[in-house]
């Protein structure tokens, strides 16, 4: 530590945006800026991909890549790794093995510094447990170790040739961090030995000012899509891969369709299950529209063209489940009433009633239920909307999530490594 200098934190994360506008993991981005802004010193390891620069500024943030193959085989990471969020690619499992080493040395390098003089990291925070817990473990070196969860690595953790590695990191982790309650508590049922980890269960942030009511800008997707301006229109984004349930809303269809004759859907986003959606809804595609990934300059107004948003997520079967899904905030930030389960960190968001309506994962009729109360009652969704705006600008800025972080690392700090008393630190006030 550097005094009153604020926390020097070193990220290793296999997801970052690579250009502006990337949807690739926005949210390690805006934590680390809003670190900064907060006075804090953050540098980003990421690994190489197409188009990724060496080292570069980004909002106050220094990312610096690494090389784990030749191009061809950089498999890893940036949303590429998992096929439907469900299972590891085969090509990423051959990989694995040159990242470890890879991320391991890129880690090293950087704590080299400490004894050089340049600089002290306070942490390193190692983004998923799988595979940068594992990583970040194996470095080595007296920095402080954190953990933080996002979602699909935890059903890898669990994993029966995963669970020890995992299990081996967490033991060696001084702050665990969670966007749900659930992952932090999956998680630690795989164990620790000695004194375990600091805990911190802190949901995502989003940008207020980016994703805000504009009534102005309402037509601009609609337009673009060929929906009337005064159609009713129900908005889904996110991955086409099973977690986020949007097969579940699919199932739905038919019977909301019938209902409201003038209602449209809009389900945006890519993955491996696109194609088998659009197959499923091709007797009303001049209704459902699957406009495939949309870059995030763009997103606000996506959901400015909407009036209500429906994110139904499940468990998928092999237990794998999201932790706090962005675009719910997003959604929230925007003045959107949200329909969603009521499920791992959603319910730290949305408030049953108040912000949105939360219904039982996987529950086609209350699923349907809730969508039918919500759109025979514009009003009310209107004034949930307005009410999840609200708590969007007073709870869920990044700043805020940061200054929760800040204060994780420093309890961290303060308890010790295991067998070692608490102290006091510098910025515990």
């Amino acid at each position: 530590m550097k005094g009153d200098a604020g926390l020097d934190l070193l990220f290793l994360t296999q997801t970052y945006p690579r250009f502006e506008g990337d949807t690739a993991g926005p949210f390690i981005r805006d934590l680390a800026r809003g670190l900064v802004r907060g006075g804090d010193r953050v540098t980003v390891l990421v690994p190489h991909a197409a188009g990724v620069a060496p080292r570069r500024d980004d909002g106050g943030v220094e990312v610096v890549s690494f090389r784990y193959a030749p191009e061809r085989h950089e498999v890893l990471g940036y949303g590429r790794t998992l096929e439907a969020d469900e299972r590891v690619k085969g090509r990423a499992v051959l990989a694995a093995p040159l990242y470890l080493l890879a991320g391991c040395q890129a880690i090293r390098r950087q704590l080299i510094s400490q004894k050089s003089g340049q600089r002290r990291f306070d942490f390193v925070h190692a983004h998923w447990i799988v595979p940068n817990g594992i990583v970040a473990a194996a470095a080595g070196g007296e920095t402080p170790l954190a953990i933080g969860l996002h979602g699909s690595d935890v059903f890898l953790a669990e994993k029966r040739g995963v669970r020890r590695l995992a299990r081996w990191a967490l033991v060696r982790s001084r702050l665990l961090t969670g966007c749900s309650p659930e992952l932090v508590d999956r998680v630690r049922t795989l164990g620790t030995a000695g004194r375990p980890p600091v805990v911190r269960v802190i949901p995502y942030g989003v940008d207020v000012a980016a994703f805000s009511p504009a009534p102005e800008r309402r037509s601009l997707w609609r337009r673009r899509l060929d929906v009337p301006d005064d159609a009713p229109l129900l908005l889904g984004v996110g991955r086409m891969a099973t977690k986020k349930g949007f097969q579940v809303l699919i199932e739905i269809l038919p019977a909301l369709l019938g209902e409201s004759p003038d209602l449209r859907v809009v389900l945006a986003g890519g993955g491996d299950l696109l194609d088998r959606f659009r197959e499923t809804v091709r007797p009303w595609t001049d209704r459902v529209y699957f406009p495939g990934p949309v870059l995030r300059d763009t997103l606000p107004d996506l959901y400015r063209a909407a009036d209500l948003f429906v994110l139904p997520a499940v468990h998928d079967a092999n237990g794998n489940v999201d932790g706090l899904p962005n675009v719910i905030l997003e959604a929230m930030a925007s003045g959107l009433p949200v329909v969603a389960s009521g499920i791992s960190g959603i319910p730290l968001a949305v408030e049953d009633g108040t912000t949105g309506l939360l219904v039982p994962e996987g529950n086609r009729e209350a699923l349907l239920g809730a969508l039918r109360r919500l759109l025979a009652d514009p009003a009310a969704a209107r004034a949930m909307g307005e009410r999840g705006r609200r708590k969007a600008a007073s709870e869920l800025t990044w700043d805020a999530v940061a200054a929760r972080y800040r204060k994780g690392y420093v309890a961290a700090l303060e308890s010790g490594p295991a067998g070692m008393p608490a102290r006091p630190h510098p910025l515990a006030s």
